[in-house]
């Protein structure tokens, strides 16, 4: 277990990196289990929760939430290699009475909300933000969350709210893959004009590579003024290079022998 520490610096960067390629090998073996995971959309939004949990995991008015809840792979991932943790979660994931389940599991340390019914996790960080405020602490939300979720009209509700009570200490991150269960967004349901439609709900929107840590923790700060989206565009199943941008690659299980081969080639 890593020891649970706060990395916010450009110094802390090559840190990050070692973790991001741990916990992308925890991914693949949680491939391997029992019941697979969702690796593609799991391998692109790891670097968006390492860098969240090295920034404001420490921060107890804080909160950090997976809205989309189907990468929970890569949220126990995170958590491990942040030291939040004590246990390799893919010894347990998928196997018959663990809590490392297939969507969050609340019940674990780190996971306050159980998320898995897509565009509930804005709402939750929504009202942590206002709660906060209510209280007068310092705490912000941050909410993790994905391009095909942005289907749901429930995050565009939420978003509203976030604008009316003018939660300033709100931070949504979109993780911008491209891809969805059935196939490719622009396919199924294109968003167009992310930028502006989050502008015109009062947002400060901030576009970055959702891969490059210094754009991470730059992008995790609060503005003060309106709420914050972070528009990181990443690359479904980053890492292997079989599955990158491939949206088959939503959900897969396989065999050890394809995990020890994967786990090799991680850059």
């Amino acid at each position: 277990m890593e020891q649970a520490i706060t990395l916010q610096s450009r110094e802390a960067i090559p840190e990050l990196l070692r973790r991001a390629r741990e916990a992308r090998e925890l991914i693949i073996d949680m491939a391997a289990a029992p019941t697979g995971c969702h690796i593609g959309g799991s391998l692109s939004v790891i670097d968006l929760l390492i860098g969240a949990y090295a920034k404001r995991g420490h921060e107890a008015e804080s909160l950090i939430v997976l809205s989309k809840g189907h990468a929970a792979a890569a949220l126990y991932a995170a958590l491990y290699v942040n030291g939040i943790l004590a246990e390799n979660p893919a010894l347990g994931y998928g196997r018959a009475g663990s809590l490392y389940t297939g969507h969050p599991n609340h019940k674990l340390p780190g996971i306050p909300f159980a998320t898995g019914s897509l565009g509930h996790g804005i709402a939750y960080g929504a009202g942590w933000s206002l709660a906060q405020r209510l209280k007068g602490t310092d705490g912000i939300s941050i909410v993790i969350g994905g391009d095909g979720e942005l289907q749901e009209g429930l995050c565009w509700e939420t978003a509203q709210i976030v604008q009316a009570q003018s939660l300033t200490n709100f931070i949504y991150v979109v993780d911008c893959n491209g891809g969805q269960n059935d196939g490719y967004v622009q396919d199924i349901s294109p968003i167009r004009s992310l930028r502006e439609r989050f502008e015109a709900f009062g947002f400060a929107v901030r576009e970055i590579d959702g891969h490059q840590f210094d754009q991470i923790l730059s992008a995790l700060e609060p503005d003060h003024q309106r709420p914050v989206a972070v528009l990181a565009h990443t690359v479904k199943g980053k890492g292997v290079s079989a599955l990158e941008g491939n949206p088959e690659a939503h959900y897969a299980k396989i065999p050890e022998k394809l995990a020890r081969r994967w786990k090799g080639s991680l850059p």
